[in-house]
């Protein structure tokens, strides 16, 4: 299947900056575990799954143009990184176009119009609240995850993971 050959692109991608290779499989799992809970279509779960290993794909060329990683360099190179990669896989353009969408906006959650997206946004917010959690400041991550996660399996994960 066409996700290994993804993963080892972005793991090719990743040379460079090795510790985004760890947390894309970080929310590529995450990703993976609310679409089991959710029950999610075939379909459906192999386009979150693609957009879950692309997701940062545009950091390394971010680094590289802007000297930076932040989101904003990443939503601006992502898309096209992404698309090559898709494109060479062969995909069908109608679902590259959806996960460029995704990838070129996953850092504004405002953009966010459908599952795949929340979904997506609820497997890196995952991730990060890692950093909150060291902090300890509980009442902030409740927020964090009363205001963010939408999906009831999202939601249930946040909760066993930082507040139980």
């Amino acid at each position: 299947m066409y996700k290994e050959h993804i993963i080892q692109q972005m793991k090719e991608v990743f040379k460079e900056l090795p510790f985004g290779i760890e947390h894309t499989l970080k929310v590529l799992k995450n990703a993976e575990d609310i679409v089991e809970g959710e029950h999610i279509g075939d379909s459906e779960r192999a386009l979150i799954s693609l957009i879950a290993i692309l997701h940062d794909i545009g950091a390394v060329e971010a680094k590289r143009k802007y000297g930076s990683i932040e989101g904003v360099y990443q939503e601006k190179e992502g898309p096209l990184v992404a698309k090559a990669i898709l494109e060479k896989e062969g995909l069908n353009p109608k679902d590259i176009e959806r996960i460029c969408y995704v990838i070129g906006h996953h850092h504004t959650p405002s953009m966010i119009d459908g599952l795949d997206f929340q979904i997506q946004w609820e497997s890196d917010l995952l991730e990060n609240l890692t950093v909150m959690d060291k902090q300890k400041d509980y009442q902030k991550i409740k927020k964090c995850i009363d205001e963010n996660f939408k999906t009831t399996t999202g939601k249930e994960i946040a909760y066993k993971r930082f507040l139980e």
